[in-house]
């Protein structure tokens, strides 16, 4: 009896945690994807002229090429997610010639546009949708979004390091 009634509560809880934790909704996912857009700008701003083409280490990018490497990733996905047609070819940001503040800060900030601009012309059906994503089988568009949003701020995140090598003090999170 103990048995059978812990495992009905276990499986109560385990429907409520599913039912309850349901995915973003566009608004909000375009509320965070302005958020993250102005903390990336934050980060663009901190870090001086002469920071750009830092590196901490020879064998790693240097801050602009992790930044435009984010660039080109927030159009990559945003195009797969939403069918709209990239302005650039895969790449083409990290492999700008001017990797100068000024470009890489345009750069920058017009693809997480492309991206907020993506998802304000989805509607909630197109959003579920099932796209195929490289070598890793299906998902809804939805989650290319939430994967996208997830490496935009893997990558933003690495380059603290490289202000703090420059000794300067990185921004403070912006999580609200």
């Amino acid at each position: 009896m103990k048995k059978t009634s812990l495992l009905l509560s276990l499986l109560a809880l385990l429907v409520f945690s599913f039912t309850s934790a349901s995915a973003l909704d566009k608004e909000q996912m375009i509320k965070e994807w302005e958020r993250a857009k102005a903390y990336t700008q934050v980060y663009l701003e901190t870090m001086p002229e002469d920071g750009y083409d830092f590196k901490p280490s020879a064998d790693i990018r240097s801050f602009a090429q992790q930044l435009l490497h984010l660039a080109d990733a927030n159009y990559s996905f945003g195009s797969l997610a939403s069918g709209m047609k990239s302005p650039f070819e895969r790449g083409a940001m990290e492999k700008a010639e001017d990797k100068s503040k000024a470009a890489t800060t345009k750069m920058v900030l017009d693809s997480y546009d492309f991206v907020i601009n993506a998802l304000k012309g989805m509607t909630d059906a197109q959003m579920k949708e099932m796209v195929k994503f490289g070598n890793r089988g299906e998902m809804s568009k939805e989650l290319v979004f939430a994967k996208a949003f997830e490496h935009q701020t893997h990558h933003r995140g690495q380059t603290t390091i490289y202000i703090r090598m420059k000794g300067i003090k990185p921004p403070n999170e912006m999580l609200f």
